[in-house]
């Protein structure tokens, strides 16, 4: 035969009650204790794929005839902004407030590091900044790479209004100024 189990008491409010009965509140000294406030969770993994995404969505294979071929200087306005835009950027009108440079980097590394600096700049409100891309001298044909990769790259941008090659005192044709959107702060 088997055992029954032991048959819990039948009031258990009665046996809690019992056993607090001595237990003393503590005085209330005014204190008050407020909960700890929940933080927000970061999504790790959202903000991964949305930094993938990103750099995907910056091709090689789109390409737009700019010019570096013939050696013409670097130059894009966004379909719409005003010449005066690009005059003045070329004219230094705007102080850079960052750079990035790019020397000795293959392809793929300058593109993942162009995004990242881009979206830092986007968050951080900067508005002028330089890509230094080098002019190509220790490269197999002696020709900019990246020079038009970083071009085509920018084009792709929506925050980028416009770029142009840097003027000689910011590094010449081995670096463009490029000219962000502003964003406007919350409060």
């Amino acid at each position: 035969m088997k055992k029954r189990p032991a048959k819990p008491a039948d009031d258990d409010s009665d046996l809690l009650q019992k056993l607090l009965s001595d237990v003393t509140r503590l005085p209330d000294h005014g204190r008050v204790i407020h909960p700890r406030p929940k933080h927000k969770p970061i999504p790790v993994q959202r903000l991964r794929d949305e930094r993938a995404a990103l750099a995907d969505s910056l091709s090689d294979h789109i390409t737009w005839d700019i010019g570096t071929e013939t050696g013409e200087e670097l130059i894009y306005l966004r379909h719409g902004l005003s010449r005066q835009i690009l005059r003045k950027l070329r004219r230094g009108h705007w102080v850079s407030q960052d750079e990035l440079d790019l020397h000795g980097l293959t392809s793929i590394e300058a593109r993942a590091l162009l995004v990242e600096f881009l979206n830092a700049c986007t968050r951080s409100g900067a508005r002028c900044v330089r890509i230094i891309h080098g002019k190509g001298l220790r490269s197999k044909n002696r020709e900019p790479v990246l020079k038009t990769k970083v071009a085509n790259w920018l084009m792709q941008r929506d925050e980028v209004l416009a770029f142009c090659q840097a003027r000689q005192v910011d590094g010449g044709s081995g670096a463009v100024m490029v000219l962000l959107k502003s964003v406007r702060r919350q409060a």
